[in-house]
């Protein structure tokens, strides 16, 4: 089987349900980890076995825990904000009523140190492109894939975006410079535990890694992020460090487009609940200057 279909097997195993959310919160400057916090704490309170296998992502069977949910900053649309992302990933849909209702319970246990209560004031379906639309949207990743095939499988040139700060780690270390084989391999890890397999396919992994290796492209071009989130689970702020930055793939991706697709869904590396590893595309597009020679330029897929 060629790599391409089997990556796309993988991600018709995981299915996801993207919302998007306005949000009112008063004088409260939230940010996506602290509406996390109090959802989480919420959820809790009201089903603990959705909060253990969602939030907690504790699955029967599965080798390590993987939540089954992202809460990430929308896109900046001053007609639309403030508003998140909150997409919920895989069995999380046996859930969904209670996952729905723990919001407005955390509506009122409030933000903040002073706990000033928030209100959700519209919630709309994320189409194939990451756009609001009124009919509800459910997606396996692999057709959420397909729908980006016509612009990411064939070869312009394609540059990965990380804005937020992406974490990779090899032996407890942060990675300041990912080669594409660290991303491509990061958003297989980031599927294969999303599909609760049993670890990974050795088989699959290698084939990646290789097709990684032989594809073509330019060193990182970014820098070091330190960042600080608060913790409510442990009580105290917790220092992070990831990198932002970009990386361009002269040639495109070639078989490895798949995990490029699910990345703009699911992202890669540590911290995705909270928003982190979220991968941007931008993709060449033929352009005349004025001598009249074609030239390339990147744009951002909307």
């Amino acid at each position: 089987m060629r790599l391409e279909e089997e990556l796309l097997n993988l991600l018709g195993q995981i299915r996801i349900i993207p919302r998007r959310m306005r949000l009112d919160t008063g004088k409260v400057r939230a940010t996506g980890p602290m509406v996390r916090g109090v959802w989480g704490r919420a959820l809790r309170h009201l089903d603990t076995t959705a909060y253990e296998r969602v939030f907690e992502g504790r699955r029967e069977g599965c080798s390590e825990r993987t939540p089954l949910y992202m809460i990430r900053p929308a896109p900046s649309d001053p007609g639309f904000a403030p508003a998140v992302d909150w997409i919920l990933i895989g069995g999380a849909d046996r859930f969904e009523g209670v996952l729905a209702r723990a919001w407005d319970v955390a509506s009122g246990m409030g933000l903040g140190a002073d706990r000033i209560p928030f209100a959700v004031k519209e919630v709309h379906s994320l189409d194939a492109n990451a756009a609001m639309t009124s009919s509800d949207q459910r997606w396996s990743l692999r057709e959420a894939a397909e729908a980006q095939r016509p612009e990411i499988s064939g070869e312009a040139a394609i540059r990965l975006e990380f804005d937020a700060p992406l974490r990779i780690l090899r032996r407890g270390k942060l990675m300041e410079y990912p080669t594409f084989t660290d991303i491509a391999v990061a958003l297989l890890r980031r599927l294969a535990s999303l599909a609760c397999g049993d670890g990974f396919d050795r088989d699959l992994s290698a084939s990646v890694v290789a097709a990684a290796n032989q594809t073509e492209s330019m060193t990182w071009q970014g820098s070091r992020t330190d960042f600080v989130r608060w913790s409510g689970s442990q009580q105290r702020e917790m220092d992070l460090h990831g990198v932002t930055g970009s990386l361009d793939l002269q040639r495109g991706a070639g078989s490895l487009w798949p995990l490029l697709a699910a990345g703009t869904w699911v992202h890669a590396g540590k911290g995705t609940v909270f928003g982190l590893g979220q991968l941007e595309l931008k993709f060449a597009v033929a352009s005349a200057p004025a001598a009249g020679s074609a030239s390339a330029t990147l744009h951002r897929r909307s």
